[in-house]
Parts: structure tokens; sequence; C-alpha cells
């Protein structure tokens, strides 16, 4: 019997998944879980991960994959938010959380080896309370076998310009509904049955969860890689035939830096269909990574909000190098300006899309911020871009200051709340600027008070405390004044133009 699957020694082949899904199933409904309830989920990529989410959907529950860099404050946000009724994550990453929405039950999954050796995790910190220890609790549980029930797809929390995070929340799917998302998954994540594919990219992202998930719905088999590296990636390819892959420019980046000799090392000939996302990947990185695999490199534009939009194959972006595709099946695009005026072919402006296949959402606890990203029966994310002659979408600019780091999307208004709170700080305006490696890295100027001796060592610490390390900006730039708009707006484009001179970027 095949592997379904694969994490370092561990396997699971048809057989010890449906037990390990079943199971599951029957511990979340022994704590109370059922139809509309939520469970978060604090992991690294493991196979708790994977199993856990396939059992709440049997549930008709949903289930909230939570950024573990998230800091204690943010994950705190996020629970009484969402009113999640059972947090389950790794011991280490819970450890932190002591005190922290204390309505909310929790239990501890053992962080594995392959993850301690990763990520270099003091052993220590992955002790579990006996009582608290999730994987005995689902050893003793019945295994549930009801009829699975509709169940909405994955509740992810998509950040927003006001710097707190809002929940994407779909109502549950039926059988016909799960078919025609399974449609929009096929044509650009090249989903079918029997599919190989690698998880690199963190699941608790929007797009490698879905791929994840996909994966094992359809009979496929899922390798898990504890933590992106470029010769172990190309390894397991070889080891395992691996056929699917969602990736970020920055893999792209890491793998092209290896040696020569490395790459040619490795038989990556099973690959069939390699689909970027989640950040605009340099031309030049586009270009050696077709050179190198061909027709099976893919991109596609989209959101959580509304699922895959397009897509484009490999030859197309050679031919129109710089776009993201056209419109999948069943979904549309339009550009409209400022004062709501539909625009033509060749003209920039704000990007509003659907697709049919995805059913509608709404935000968590706040339906009029949804209303306010929607028009014509369309939505918007705040992307900016036309569409040419022919039907292919191209991005001119992005969301508003969004930074996109690696693939992951970091607000600067978050991070300009938290430094409004920091003594002696009068003003900080913070922005992208390029990364060799991530694509972007955060920047922040601020202005201090005056003879506050307020430094960027102060700054950096005081940010670590309230938020992810990712968000704390690698590059500080002390300044006695901000420009400003007579308005008193601060004119970020004035900070931020001279380090994207001379790119290939429109920004």
């Amino acid at each position: 019997m095949s592997d379904r699957i694969i994490f370092g020694a561990e396997r699971l082949d048809e057989a010890r998944l449906a037990e390990g899904v079943g199971r599951t199933a029957g511990a979340l409904e022994a704590e109370g879980i059922g139809a509309g309830d939520t469970v978060a989920l604090l992991f690294r990529n493991d196979v708790p991960f994977a199993l856990l989410s396939l059992a709440a959907a049997r549930l008709g529950a949903a289930i909230l994959p939570i950024n573990w860099h998230f800091s204690a404050d943010e994950v705190a946000y996020v629970l009484a938010d969402s009113s999640a009724k059972l947090l389950i994550g790794h011991a280490d990453l819970l450890l932190p959380l002591e005190g922290i929405a204390p309505d909310t039950r929790r239990y501890a999954v053992a962080t594995p080896d392959a993850l301690i050796e990763a990520y270099r995790i003091d052993r220590r910190r992955c002790v579990m309370a006996e009582d608290r220890d999730w994987s005995a609790r689902v050893a003793s549980a019945p295994i549930w076998t009801g009829a699975p029930r509709p169940s909405p797809l994955t509740m992810l929390y998509t950040s927003g310009t006001t710097g707190r995070p809002k929940g994407v929340r779909r109502p549950p799917l039926d059988a016909e509904a799960q078919k025609r998302v399974a449609v929009s998954m096929a044509y650009v994540f090249g989903s079918r049955s029997g599919m190989r594919t690698l998880a690199a990219a963190p699941l608790y992202h929007s797009a490698p969860n879905a791929v994840a998930l996909s994966t094992l719905r359809t009979g496929g088999t899922l390798i898990i890689q504890p933590r992106f590296d470029a010769e172990q990636f190309l390894r397991l390819v070889a080891e395992h035939k691996a056929t699917h892959a969602y990736m970020v420019p920055t893999m792209f980046v890491r793998l092209l830096r290896l040696p020569q000799a490395v790459r040619d090392r490795y038989d990556v000939g099973s690959l069939e269909w390699i689909v970027h996302g989640a950040a605009p990947c340099p031309p030049d990185v586009k270009r050696a990574m077709i050179e190198w695999l061909g027709d099976r490199i893919y991109d596609y534009y989209g959101a959580t909000e509304l699922g895959p939009i397009t897509r484009v194959s490999a030859a197309e972006w050679l031919n129109k190098p710089g776009t993201l595709g056209r419109p999948v099946p069943g979904a549309e695009i339009r550009i409209y300006s400022p004062d709501g005026r539909r625009l033509g072919a060749g003209e920039p402006g704000e990007i509003y899309a659907r697709n049919v296949n995805y059913p509608d959402f709404t935000y968590h606890k706040q339906d009029e911020r949804r209303s306010e990203v929607g028009r014509d029966g369309l939505v918007t994310c705040g992307d900016v871009g036309y569409l040419d002659e022919d039907g292919f979408l191209f991005l001119s600019d992005r969301r508003r200051d969004m930074i996109i780091s690696g693939g992951v999307n970091i607000y600067p208004a978050e991070i300009e709340a938290a430094l409004a709170l920091m003594p002696g700080v009068a003003d900080a305006a913070v922005f992208g600027i390029p990364d060799p490696e991530f694509g972007e890295s955060v920047c922040a100027y601020i202005q201090p008070l005056q003879g506050s001796g307020v430094n960027d060592d102060a700054v950096r610490a005081f940010l670590r405390e309230r938020l992810a390390g990712y968000k704390v900006p690698r590059r500080i730039e002390m300044t006695d004044s901000l420009p400003r708009e007579e308005s008193g707006k601060i004119m970020k484009r004035k900070l931020r133009d001279p380090y994207w001179a001379n790119t290939a970027r429109s920004i």
C-alpha cells in the first residue's frame, strides 16, 4: 500500500491515514467540536496539521491556522476574535502563551525531532503537561464514523491596512460546491488524482494549505518538508518522485544559488507542475527557473478572499513578460478608476475580480468591511493593474502600502501603530525596500522626540515584544522630520522611491 503522508522517517499509508483522521475527529467531537465551530492550529509543517484539517472538516468545523511567528498578543487577538473553542499546536509554540486567551482550551503536540533540528529548538521548551497531550487524547478516542458534514473552507486571517487582521469566513460547502472549488484547484495548481506534492512552503498560508489538502483529498501523496532548504528540496523531489510543489520567489532564489554541480546531482524529472505566488518574482529569477525547468513553471493571481483568479504558463509569460495571465474558467476581472468608471485595455486602475467557483465570503464579525471592498458583485484587494488587449493581467502597483517579504504579507500600519506607543517616538513611516533574497524587507523612518535618545536597538527591542520577528524593520533611519503633504499625511513615496530607483519593479 503506497504512502499518503511522508514526513522524514514517518509514513502514513491509506489505512493509517484513515485511522488517524477518524480518531482525530473522534477526539475533536469528545472536546465538543461540531458543525460551525472553529479549531485554531499553531503548527510548523507537521503531520498532525494535516490530520486535524481533514478531521475538523468531517465534523463541519473550520480550521484556523495561525502564523506561528505571531507574538503572544497577536495570537491572543486572533483567538478572541475568532471565538476558537480549541487551540492545538506544537509544545514549544504554546509555551509562550501561558495565561493568554484563558477561555480557549488547548492541547500540545510533541515537537518532532525533524523540526527541533531544523529550527534548532531548545528541547527543554518542548515539555508537555500529561493532561494536555493531544496525541494521547487521539490515541484513546473512538474512531468517528459519521457521514461527512458540509464544511467551510479553512478560515484564514488576512491583514488589512488598519493593522488588525480580518478573518475570512465562508458558508459550509456541500458536495457540489466542493466540486466547483476542485475545478479551480486543478486548473491553477494542477491538482489531480495520484499527485505527489512536496509541501515546502508554510502550511498556515492560504495557497500552500489549499494545495496540501487538495492532494490528500484527491488520493495523492503529501511529502512534508520540515523547513525549506534548497538542496534538501531537490533531494526530496528525487527520492519521492514529487510531481507538484507550491513555492515562493525566495525559494527560487535559494535554489538558483546552489552550485550547478549540486543542482545536477538530483533527478527532478518527476516534477510536472510548480506554481509560485504570494509575491512578485524578479524577471531574471523567473527566466532562470524557466531555463532550468521549462514549461513546468506556473504563476497566478489570487487572494484569500477571492481564490485563484488568473493563471499563466511559462510560455505565456515569456511571450508577455510580467503578466499574471488571463482569468481562469469561472473568473472575471474588471479595472476601475478612482471615480468608479470601468477602464479599458491598457488603462491602469484598481483590480476587481471574482471566481464563481468559490463561494462568497464575509469578514468574521466585520460584515461592514466586506461591503467596503465590493463593486458590481466583484471584490478588490487594493491592487492596481491593467488588462492588455488580449485580456492578460499586469500589476502596476500592489496593495496599498503592503510589503511582501519572502511571500509573507506585512502591513506597515500595524508596525506604525506599535511605534506610536513607544516613548520617545514622535512619528514613524514604514515601507518596503528591495531585498535580493526576500524581494522586500521592512524599512522604518523614525522621527524621535528631541533629546529622547531613541536608537535602532531600542526600537527593535520594543517591537519584538509586540510583533512577530519578521515584522521588525531590518533597516531603521532616524530623521529630524518626515515629509508631509499640506493635509499632514506623510509622503511615503519621497522616502521610498530612492530605494526603488533603477529597479525593474513599478511601485
